[in-house]
């Protein structure tokens, strides 16, 4: 089963999201008051007839944001279905939906040079049209209520943003205030939020807390 909401309806429902008080990354709202956050409306997650679609939807965004002179660019694959899924199903479909994204850029593009393609490594970042993606879930059952949202969604920010804003000395700050808001809204820090560098970022994508037995599914077969 899947939503049959209108597509616009769910788009502005997940704008107000983002925009509400409550939720804490001040980078998503900044996108959305610029009007550089696009999102693209698909059926189920599990499926895989929507990822031509989606590739495409987010291969027109690099494009878009390559030519902007801003910051504040973002991306969100919003999903009409499953409307209900435990935290261990969205993490399974996510690492699906981004190897079969993964599969198909690797027939026209190399992966972004400017971070590491091996899951396992430190400066690891997702890469779609050689543009690397720091990757974050959300859906109705998560652990922490900053990653809950009524469908599944997978946003798509692009890394070299943050490079930007650590030059600029605004990267720390701004992680902070995220980092407080998070802690006031949860009652705990995230336990899987670690900074860039230091252990792979894949850990922080669904939003799922793994043990320390668990490996990332994604595998990229070049370097």
């Amino acid at each position: 089963m899947t939503d049959q909401k209108p597509t616009s309806d769910i788009i502005e429902q997940y704008l107000g999201h983002i925009t509400n008080g409550s939720f804490p990354c001040i980078a998503a709202k900044a996108a959305v008051a610029k009007q550089q956050l696009q999102c693209l409306v698909v059926d189920h997650m599990a499926c895989p007839k929507d990822d031509a679609t989606i590739l495409q939807f987010l291969y027109d965004f690099v494009d878009q944001y390559r030519s902007s002179a801003t910051l504040y660019h973002s991306a969100a694959v919003i999903f009409k279905g499953p409307e209900t899924s435990t935290e261990e199903d969205f993490d399974q479909l996510l690492w699906t939906r981004l190897q079969a994204l993964y599969r198909l850029d690797a027939k026209n593009f190399n992966y972004d040079p400017r971070v590491a393609s091996d899951p396992k490594s430190p400066d690891f970042s997702f890469s779609l049209k050689e543009e690397a993606f720091f990757v974050i879930g959300l859906h109705p059952n998560s652990s922490r209520p900053a990653r809950r949202f009524k469908y599944p969604v997978m946003t798509f920010n692009p890394h070299a943003q943050f490079e930007q804003l650590r030059d600029m000395k605004k990267f720390e700050n701004m992680q902070r205030v995220v980092r407080k808001r998070d802690l006031e809204q949860s009652g705990s820090v995230n336990p899987m939020l670690k900074d860039y560098g230091e252990v792979s970022e894949v850990y922080q994508y669904s939003g799922r807390h793994y043990d320390n037995q668990w490996e990332c599914p994604l595998k990229i077969n070049r370097t």
